[in-house]
């Protein structure tokens, strides 16, 4: 499972991690959009408030581990209360990595979604509206220190492409399963 901020590369990296693996790819995006046939703005509409949102984004995550018997590499999208996430990552055969960066960094990489979850790039908007986003991004690290805590396996990516970015997490994954067969 791979857990992170808002842009900081979960999907991009998942995807390429899961092909390199030979797994398969889930974004816990696209499986509540599936599971509620819905846009992520409506869901997000429909559940306003964040304890809901993370409840219902713990149990999907807990039936996918469940459901899946193959190898699954999970971009998970954010869950503001870890309560609804952590007792996944003692599970056996999870390995739990968070991906991290500067707040510079995610945001030459911010994108946007529009009501129908199209994603875009609007630079011009993005920089006219640079300290409001740079002050968000800052707010979701400094709040995800806390909320991961438990994640022991941390990943910074220093802006790298994704191709050096997946060696490195392969990296922690093998010393995951090499510590893990260590008495």
């Amino acid at each position: 499972m791979l857990f992170g901020v808002s842009n900081v590369g979960k999907t991009t990296t998942g995807k390429k991690l899961a092909e390199k693996l030979g797994y398969t790819f889930i974004d816990l995006d696209d499986e509540i959009k599936n599971k509620f046939q819905t846009t992520l703005e409506i869901f997000t509409n429909e559940h306003p408030f964040s304890l809901e949102r993370a409840k219902i984004k713990g149990e999907i995550l807990k039936e996918l581990i469940s459901r899946h018997q193959e190898k699954l590499v999970i971009a998970v999208s954010p869950i503001y209360y870890a309560q609804h996430f952590n007792n996944l990552l003692e599970l056996n055969g999870v390995t739990a990595i968070e991906l991290c960066d500067t707040a510079e960094h995610i945001f030459q990489r911010l994108v946007f979604s529009d009501e129908n979850d199209v994603i875009y790039r609007d630079d011009a908007y993005k920089e006219e509206h640079r300290d409001y986003y740079m002050n968000d991004i800052h707010d979701d690290i400094a709040h995800a220190k806390q909320l991961f805590r438990k994640i022991k396996k941390k990943y910074f990516i220093d802006n790298q492409p994704v191709d050096k970015v997946v060696e490195g997490v392969l990296a922690l994954i093998k010393d995951s399963e090499r510590s893990s067969l260590s008495p």
